[in-house]
């Protein structure tokens, strides 16, 4: 049911990139509680010219190294569920990529369980 899409600066090696979706995905089943194979993330790798930013918004010190995370998945989930995805995110980039905390920038996007069709042309989560 998640859909990630992660962008960042070009440069980065196929290992790291594939690593980088992997830990969002193990982040999502921690917290969220997504189905086991439930993995759909896509890796983009944008120009200097194609990723801008904020280098200090609310005072967050953002750097070249910024990770746009951002997840659409089934509304529902509360707040709290939603604040430990995000440290989980930031802590396993951190511990495991040395991406910096503050590099790791995650939005939500939440939708109704008809919004998805996983192929077939079918609705699989409507009723």
């Amino acid at each position: 049911m998640p859909l990630v899409r992660i962008d960042l600066l070009e440069g980065k090696t196929a290992e790291f990139k594939s690593q980088l979706g992997e830990l969002v995905y193990e982040s999502m089943l921690e917290t969220i509680g997504i189905p086991e194979e439930d993995k759909f993330v896509i890796v983009n790798d944008l120009k200097a010219e194609e990723l801008i930013f904020s280098t200090n918004y609310l005072d967050v010190d953002r750097t070249e190294g910024i990770v746009i995370i951002q997840i659409t998945m089934n509304e529902g989930r509360t707040t709290e569920v939603k604040k430990a995805l995000y440290k989980t995110v930031a802590d396993k980039l951190n511990s495991q990529l040395a991406i910096r905390k503050e590099d790791v920038f995650i939005n939500l996007v939440e939708v109704n369980k008809e919004n998805w069709s996983f192929g077939n042309g079918i609705a699989q989560y409507a009723e």
